[in-house]
């Protein structure tokens, strides 16, 4: 078997929660072994992929390491003064979840009350301050290295935009990461935009019609199933917007598997359709232990700790699946999405 590969990765979004998949890439960046030609992204699964795609643009793989440790520390400074922390009981039973603490009771009614509109009239968002000190975006659209697409839900149509490489400028990163209920929505060419996951969570055919290599990477961050069935409104609102988020998603794997089906079965010529090799890289009980509202933590200590489960989780899936890239897929669609 040869020792190189080359793979796509889709990052998916979700709040503080892309530290997970900055874990995740720090680790695939780390394997020689391992090239990536393209990544599509959505809201910090965008941020990952562009400040990923800028560093190694800058100094290869090592850059983009560190480019992505520049970001997320900068996140971290950025919150370490937000009102949404944890409070001290929580902090003592040594959680993360932000649900109990003041801040996060008085945000949480306030973005119910009221829209961006009116309590953000400035649409003032700290993140886009991070993003410019942390993405050089000339350099980022004109020097060549991996392909980038990041996505973004069109307001007005419904459907999702795809910015590719040669168009990502730090206002379609943010579109990627506009939640409707914090921000207003970016306006891009005349055309307003909201976050990515409501069609997108990540798309995945930009890889397909745009790359050659068949093997894509999901680094997965919302939870797909969870045991006990929410019963408070929080817990109920939270499951609603990870099912949303999945959504997209699981069609377009339903749709792969379909295409999947009738290549294996001779219906399809495939010399004509693309054959795709599946994998998913997830840590699904260990985030949705986490709690929903700790996506929206920036607490350093948080992210460090996420930083490193990624990491600690794409070391046993290369050690399981490295042997798999390029020949097959490892993730089973049937079983997952369906």
């Amino acid at each position: 078997m040869a020792s190189h590969k080359i793979i796509n990765l889709a990052l998916q979004g979700g709040g503080s929660h892309g530290a997970f998949t900055w874990g995740v890439c720090d680790r695939l960046l780390e394997d020689e072994r391992l090239e990536i030609e393209g990544i599509v992204g959505t809201s910090a699964g965008a941020m990952n992929a562009a400040v990923l795609a800028d560093g190694y643009a800058a100094d290869g793989r090592d850059g983009a390491r560190a480019a992505l440790r520049n970001f997320w520390t900068q996140v971290g400074e950025s919150g370490r003064y937000s009102p949404l922390q944890r409070s001290i009981w929580e902090a003592m039973r040594g959680g993360w979840r932000v649900d109990d603490s003041p801040g996060f009771f008085w945000f949480d009614l306030w973005t119910r009350l009221f829209s961006p509109y009116q309590w953000n009239p400035s649409n003032y968002n700290p993140l886009r301050d991070v993003l410019q000190k942390s993405v050089d975006f000339d350099r980022l659209r004109t020097v060549g290295g991996i392909k980038l697409f990041i996505c973004a839900t069109n307001v007005r149509s419904g459907k999702v935009r795809v910015f590719e490489k040669h168009e990502v400028t730090c206002e379609a990163l943010m579109a990627s990461a506009c939640l409707p209920f914090l921000f207003k929505a970016v306006q891009i060419d005349g055309e307003a935009y909201w976050d990515g996951g409501y069609m997108g969570n990540p798309a995945i055919f930009p890889l397909i019609y745009n790359c050659t290599s068949s093997d894509v990477v999901l680094v997965q961050i919302n939870p797909m199933y969870r045991e006990d069935i929410p019963t408070t409104g929080r817990d109920i609102i939270d499951r609603v917007g990870e099912i949303s988020f999945n959504s997209s998603l699981m069609r377009e794997m339903r749709a792969i598997h379909f295409v999947s089906r009738l290549i294996d079965g001779g219906h399809l010529a495939p010399e004509q359709y693309k054959q795709l090799n599946m994998h998913m890289i997830a840590s699904e009980q260990e985030l949705a232990a986490l709690g929903a509202s700790s996506k929206l933590s920036s607490e350093p200590a948080f992210l460090e700790h996420l930083f490193t489960i990624g990491r600690a989780t794409a070391d046993r899936w290369l050690a399981a699946h490295f042997d798999d890239l390029n020949h097959r897929s490892t993730l089973d669609l049937a079983k997952t999405f369906f």
